[in-house]
C-alpha cells in the first residue's frame, strides 16, 4: 500500500460518507461494488407534518447557468458572506458577488480554469483555487489581482482577512499569502495520516490567529504574523485496529466567538475551546461529516447518521436531537429566527424548532444535494446547492 492514500468519494448524490468508506474498502479487498443486498441504511422518507413556522425565501439566484450535480466531480464550493455582499464560485470557473439584500448580481466573472476550491473574501480581496492548486485573487470590483501556486492540490476555501489570504493544501501545508501582492508569508507543513476522508477541512481567522481544521482529529491554531504555532487540540483522536477504523478527520469549519472556537470531528468529538490556550471547554463523543455551526447560546450539528442536535454553547448539555433525517446527508444545521435550518441531499431544507426539534417547515430547491455549511447574511441564511443555485431564507 502507499505510504499516503485517501478516500474520494462525493458526498453528493445517494453518496455519504458510510457508501464512500464501502467504496474504499471494497476497492482495496478487490471485491465487487455492486451487490443484491438492499442498503442497510436508506434514506429515511420525509415525514408529513404540521407546518408551524412561517418562512420566506428571501431571493435565489444561480451562479451560473444551471448544471447537473453529477459535473461537479465532488468538488464542494462554498459561499462566503462579507461587505453586504455574497461571494460564490462553481466548478467551471464562475464566480459572482451577489448583493445579500435581494441576490442581484453585482459582477460576475470567468476564470482561466476548472475551481478546486473556494471562496475566500473580506470584501476587498476575493480568491479561489483552481486545479493543480493555483490560487486566484481578484479585488471587490472582480478584477484580477495575483495567481500563485499552493504545493499540492486544494479542497478547503481559503481564508482572507489582516492582509493575508491563507490556504490550506490536500498535503497538510498551510500557505500565507499577501492579499495585495501574492507573495508567500509563511508556510507550515503539519503532518498527515496514512488515510483521511478527501472532504475539505475548513479554516477561520481573527487579527491574530487562524484556526485549522485538520485530518486526524486536530485543530491547530497558528499565529496570523509568521505562523508560529499557538497551541493544538485533539477534536477527535483516532481509534481502532484499522486504517479506515482509525480515520478521525475535523469536519466542516471551526466556529469561532469571541472567547471560543468549536470544532467536530468524524469519529470523534464535538467541543469548544479557549481561543487563547486551547483548553477544552467542553466535549463529548459525536460524529459527524458536516460540521458545525454556532449562535450566541448554541452550537448545532447533524452526526453521521442524520441526527441533528443543538448543544449548550457553554456545557455542551444536549438541549435535543432529531433523528426524522437519518442517511439524508445532511449539510451543518444553522440558526435562522426561531428555526434551526439543515439541508439534505435531494435539496430540500428542514426547519426545525429551537425549542423541541420538531420539524416545523420545509422547502425545495433545485433536487441537487446541499453539502457546504450555509452562512448568515444579516437576518437570513445562505444555502448552496451542489448545482450552484443559492437561496437565502427567513423564518419569523
Amino acid at each position: 500500500m502507499p505510504q499516503q492514500s485517501q478516500i474520494d468519494f462525493k458526498r453528493a448524490g445517494f453518496f455519504s460518507v458510510q457508501i464512500a468508506l464501502l467504496v474504499a474498502v471494497a476497492a482495496l479487498s478487490g471485491c465487487s461494488l455492486f451487490s443484491s443486498k438492499p442498503d442497510p441504511n436508506p434514506p429515511a422518507a420525509l415525514v408529513n407534518f404540521t407546518q408551524t413556522l412561517r418562512t420566506q425565501t428571501v431571493w435565489t439566484a444561480a451562479v451560473s447557468r444551471p448544471v447537473s450535480a453529477d459535473k461537479t466531480d465532488g468538488f464542494q464550493l462554498s459561499p462566503v458572506y462579507a461587505d453586504n455582499s455574497i461571494f460564490a464560485a462553481v466548478r467551471d470557473g464562475t464566480i459572482v458577488r451577489l448583493n445579500a439584500a435581494d441576490g442581484k448580481v453585482i459582477w460576475r466573472v470567468k476564470t482561466d480554469t476548472v475551481l478546486t476550491a473556494g471562496v475566500g473574501s473580506d470584501g476587498a480581496v476575493v480568491t479561489v483555487v483552481g486545479e493543480k492548486g493555483v490560487v486566484q485573487a481578484f479585488d471587490g470590483a472582480g478584477k484580477p489581482l495575483w495567481k500563485a501556486q499552493a504545493p499540492s492540490e486544494v479542497l478547503s476555501p481559503p481564508v482572507v482577512g489582516f492582509g493575508l489570504v491563507v490556504v490550506r493544501s490536500i498535503d497538510n501545508t498551510i500557505t500565507a499569502f499577501d492579499a495585495d501582492s501574492g507573495n508567500r508569508r509563511w508556510t507550515v507543513v503539519r503532518p498527515i495520516p496514512t488515510l483521511t476522508l478527501r472532504t475539505a477541512p475548513g479554516m477561520a481567522l481573527d487579527s491574530q490567529t487562524v484556526y485549522v481544521a485538520l485530518p486526524g482529529g486536530r485543530l491547530s491554531a497558528l499565529a496570523l504574523n509568521n505562523g508560529g504555532s499557538r497551541w493544538e487540540v485533539a477534536v477527535g483522536d483516532p481509534r481502532g485496529t484499522t486504517e479506515l477504523e482509525r480515520i478521525a478527520d475535523v469536519s466542516g469549519v471551526p466556529a469561532l466567538g469571541l472567547r471560543d472556537v468549536c470544532a467536530v470531528a468524524y469519529h470523534g468529538r464535538i467541543g469548544c475551546f479557549d481561543v487563547a490556550n486551547g483548553n477544552v471547554r467542553w466535549g463529548k463523543e459525536f460524529s459527524s461529516s458536516a460540521g458545525l455551526t454556532l449562535d450566541g447560546q448554541y452550537v448545532f450539528s447533524a452526526d453521521d447518521k442524520g441526527g441533528v442536535s443543538q448543544f449548550s454553547r457553554d456545557t455542551g448539555t444536549t438541549v435535543w436531537s432529531n433523528n426524522k433525517l437519518a442517511y439524508r446527508s445532511l449539510s451543518a444545521p444553522i440558526a435562522v429566527g426561531k428555526a434551526v435550518a439543515v439541508g439534505d441531499y435531494q435539496g430540500y431544507i428542514h426547519f426545525l424548532s429551537r425549542e423541541d426539534g420538531a420539524i416545523v417547515a420545509r422547502t425545495s430547491t433545485d433536487g441537487s444535494p446541499i453539502l457546504v455549511t450555509p452562512i448568515v447574511a444579516g437576518d437570513a441564511v445562505v444555502f448552496q446547492t451542489q448545482a450552484g443555485t443559492l437561496v437565502a431564507l427567513a423564518a419569523e
